[in-house]
């Protein structure tokens, strides 16, 4: 690890965050023959990628095609112009569809990342025109950690959340085996625990998995790379603003340990360093009300907009400031963040209702859909629906797990924090009494529940189509019929939890171009300032497509950044007439 002091310090690319876009750009910088910074503003590396599921949205990959799947650029096209509908420039499309399959080729045959395909893991939004079923989703594999000896302290710890029992972990089809409850998820579930209790030699120094999956694989196979290739990453380094020299930016100034420095750069800088929702100001200035940075799934206090202020300051043009990657949150008491949920909402057995005691979505949707259909009927109902409440019976409870409560055949109530009744989740032996306990429409609550029972006897949600599509179907229960997504709700005593309108981060940012360079207002692009990941306007839009549209578009615009700015000759800034070569790592 190298240490940030206050001697002037100059390379040939400076990049701002260590998610991993940032490390992406800053491996594929290297290889192509230039000195290489990576400042992070915190203690600890990997950003929110860290703490993510690690997947990336790659159509028309190579992978999937390896297997004999069915995807081209053509049909991924179609799909991701439905889905964006013509709020993204064609060229960053383009872009996206051109080099994603490219940049994960590269780091699959030049670094430490290994990715699978989650074959079985539906674009998002199977109604639009060339949807696939599967196959678009990457999943990284397990990454030991070993070889990177004290430097996994440094990394940023993976959520709760994303490990079988809070430490175990695994890859995102693993979780789905068990979460679909698919023929040998039993037996799934025993032999990871086995590799976990039988790993003497770790178990005696920590309790933390030697194996990183998700999030924590990416980031630590590309932390890895860079140490493979000894690129620099200095720590609480926090990046204050641009250093601009007729019109170019040259370089940061920021703050260290041991006070201000600057860092120059002679052919450009990479803002990677996440977006605003983590600084409550920009949230009230932009964002939907009511919003608050607690409410966040992502860490606390990193990602505060620093990046977008700056670029602001230089007359960057910015897009879809008012949206965040919107994911409902459950806060657990003692944690510094909380936590996203995603899968759970479609398990049977569920319904989320607003303070009237009624459903006004499909649970089993979208996290980014669902978050904006809170935003919407909270208006629509009068501001009843943040927070909303997830109801669940008995059965649910001992069978599936709901946010920080496992199910209760492995945790049972008695097991639990005796403080988070009350504070987490609501019990009671009948609905009447669990709506006054959490201040919602008891009548209203009785109606609903009704409802969805007679929907679960028939298999047909007759309000929001829930289970009718296979992206709902893919974390339903399959041994639940007619319908994996819905079963009846009956079963005393009955539960309820807080679900806030949270996010996974900002989707608004800096406006950049199909190369990651940041554009003026008159969309022309500011010389040496490059953009990616959340501090950039979302190339998908408003939009979701699939498992891994963050990360995915963060690491190829890194890649393409990266490539781009090594094209470039040190006295001009006109990008090269061709795609440059790949150089051999």
């Amino acid at each position: 690890m190298t240490s940030a002091n206050n001697s002037p310090t100059s390379v040939d690319l400076v990049i701002v965050g260590s998610g991993a876009g940032a490390m992406t750009a800053a491996i594929t910088a290297a290889d192509q023959g230039l000195s290489v910074l990576v400042v992070e503003k915190t203690d600890k590396y990997g950003g929110t990628s860290a703490l993510s599921g690690g997947g990336i949205w790659i159509p028309n990959n190579p992978f999937f095609k390896q297997l004999g799947g069915n995807d081209s650029r053509a049909l991924a096209k179609t799909y991701l112009e439905a889905a964006t509908g013509g709020q993204v420039d064609a060229a960053r499309l383009d872009a996206y569809l051109d080099r994603a399959p490219e940049m994960i080729s590269y780091l699959q045959q030049h670094s430490r990342v290994r990715y699978a395909v989650a074959d079985k893991y539906p674009d998002y939004y199977p109604h639009l025109p060339g949807s696939l079923a599967g196959g678009r989703t990457l999943d990284p594999e397990l990454f030991d950690t070993a070889c990177l000896g004290e430097e996994i302290d440094n990394q940023r710890r993976a959520s709760p959340s994303t490990l079988l029992m809070g430490k175990i972990a695994w890859t995102a089809r693993d979780a789905h085996k068990a979460m679909a409850r698919e023929p040998g998820w039993r037996w799934l579930i025993i032999k990871l625990m086995l590799r976990y209790k039988l790993d003497w030699r770790q178990r005696k120094q920590t309790r933390r998995d030697r194996r990183a999956g998700l999030g924590g694989s990416l980031v630590a196979a590309l932390r890895q790379s860079m140490v493979d290739r000894n690129i620099p990453l200095w720590l609480n380094t926090e990046f204050q603003d641009l250093l601009v020299e007729q019109g170019r930016v040259v370089g940061i100034q920021a703050m260290g340990k041991d006070g201000p420095l600057t860092v120059r750069a002679a052919k450009g800088v990479i803002l990677a360093s996440g977006g605003f929702e983590q600084n409550q100001a920009l949230r009230d200035k932009y964002l939907a009300k009511p919003s608050r940075r607690e409410w966040s799934a992502t860490p606390p206090h990193a990602n505060t907009g620093a990046a977008l202020e700056a670029g602001m300051r230089q007359g960057a043009a910015t897009a879809l400031l008012d949206w965040c990657w919107w994911a409902p949150t459950i806060s657990v008491p003692g944690e510094d963040k909380a936590r996203g949920v995603f899968a759970e909402r479609a398990f049977p057995g569920a319904i989320v209702v607003d303070g009237n005691g009624q459903r006004f979505y499909n649970e089993a949707a979208p996290y980014l859909e669902f978050g904006d259909a809170m935003y919407r009927n909270h208006q629509a109902s009068g501001g009843k629906s943040i927070p909303a409440w997830v109801i669940f019976d008995a059965k649910f409870r001992f069978n599936y797990a709901m946010g920080p409560l496992m199910p209760g055949q492995i945790m049972p109530d008695s097991r639990l924090p005796k403080h988070w009744l009350g504070q987490l989740f609501w019990r009671s032996d009948s609905l009447q009494a669990l709506a006054a306990q959490i201040g919602v429409d008891a009548e209203g609550l009785k109606a609903t529940v009704a409802r969805v029972n007679q929907f679960a006897a028939a298999g047909v949600d007759e309000d929001f189509d829930r289970g009718g599509n296979v992206f709902d179907r893919y974390y339903g229960d399959r041994n639940v019929k007619p319908n994996p997504c819905l079963a009846p709700i009956d079963k005393g005593p009955f539960y309820a939890m807080r679900m806030d309108a949270g996010d996974i981060g900002s989707k608004g940012g800096l406006l950049t171009d199909e190369c990651a360079r940041v554009l003026r207002d008159n969309g022309q692009p500011i010389d040496g300032l490059y953009a990616i990941g959340n501090c950039s306007a979302s190339v998908m839009g408003t939009s979701y497509p699939g498992a891994g549209a963050t990360l995915g578009p963060a690491m190829t615009f890194g890649y393409i950044a990266a490539r781009h700015i090594a094209a470039q000759n040190t006295t001009t800034s006109e990008p090269a007439q061709q795609w440059p070569e790949l150089k051999e790592a």
